[in-house]
């Protein structure tokens, strides 16, 4: 929390203590209040406790240490590709994937008052993502660890023509003026979150079933081919294929994969059995309902 800025601090302090009174509905994000993640707790889940914790692996120690029951997490972005590093941070965490979420992220330009802004100040994807919309009024970008954050940052010093690029939501926590609304550059900005918790769900019957896996094929030719074939023949969709690095090796790929369907079904049951079989190894992340569909 020392890491906040002062007017984000006391509403960390404010949070953390509701939070810890009814730790079963509190619900952990990383961020600063008023930032996206906090918008996506509160849309998710209105009757919850948004929890602020300042990483994302101190929101994933939150809910194993039942300090929150669940958290809500953003993995990837539709313009900028992936955010948290689900591949490193889930496996040894324990947790499930029990739930997705999709926030429509819209920017916003704030500053402690009125006058002309020249700089802005703000996480180093919104400035990408508002770059055409800076670059037209001659505003400089500095970059920073998170838009609520800076907004806080701004808030605090309250310097003449220092703004900060973040939601609408900042704006009202830290009572900032709000100079203009949706600058994104793109009508099609889209962040999806999963939500973690430390018991794994079973999907209600009748919806559309998402699983996400993580595997390691074997170092043999035409392994990720051969162990992809299991999908194709089975009938199930995968949504998303992406690899991983992990170590400085550069030996071993590793892989996230979303599917349609779970464990369970006849077809991805053999779709999974032929993934292992030329795989070094398979973890499941969890099942959970499809928030969108993926066609």
């Amino acid at each position: 929390m020392e890491n906040y800025p002062l007017p984000a601090r006391r509403l960390v302090a404010e949070m953390a203590e509701a939070a810890a009174l009814a730790p079963e509905r509190a619900l952990a994000y990383q961020g600063a209040p008023g930032a996206n993640s906090h918008l996506a707790a509160l849309d998710y889940a209105p009757d919850a406790l948004p929890l602020p914790c300042f990483s994302f692996e101190d929101a994933i120690d939150a809910v194993r240490d039942g300090v929150a029951g669940r958290a809500i997490i953003p993995i990837e972005n539709s313009l900028h590709g992936r955010v948290a590093d689900m591949h490193f941070l889930l496996p040894e965490s324990g947790l499930n994937i029990v739930d997705e979420y999709f926030l429509r992220i819209r920017h916003c330009l704030m500053s402690a008052d009125e006058g002309p802004v020249a700089t802005a100040l703000s996480h180093v994807q919104a400035l990408g993502q508002c770059r055409h919309y800076l670059r037209a009024r001659n505003i400089r970008p500095i970059s920073y660890a998170d838009t609520a954050g800076a907004a806080a940052l701004v808030a605090e010093v309250r310097e003449p023509g220092a703004a900060a690029i973040a939601p609408r939501l900042a704006a009202e926590l830290y009572d900032l003026h709000l100079h203009a609304e949706n600058i994104e550059d793109s009508g099609d900005n889209m962040t999806r979150f999963v939500v973690l918790a430390r018991e794994a769900a079973v999907p209600p019957p009748g919806v559309q079933v998402m699983t996400s896996l993580l595997f390691e094929v074997k170092n043999v030719p035409a392994a990720l081919y051969k162990a992809m074939g299991g999908f194709a023949t089975n009938g199930v969709n995968m949504t998303k294929l992406e690899s991983y690095q992990r170590g400085a090796t550069f030996a071993a790929t590793e892989f996230f994969a979303d599917i349609e369907g779970m464990p369970g079904d006849l077809a991805v049951d053999r779709a999974l059995d032929e993934l292992a079989y030329h795989s070094k190894w398979v973890r499941l992340l969890g099942s959970y309902p499809q928030a969108r569909p993926r066609t």
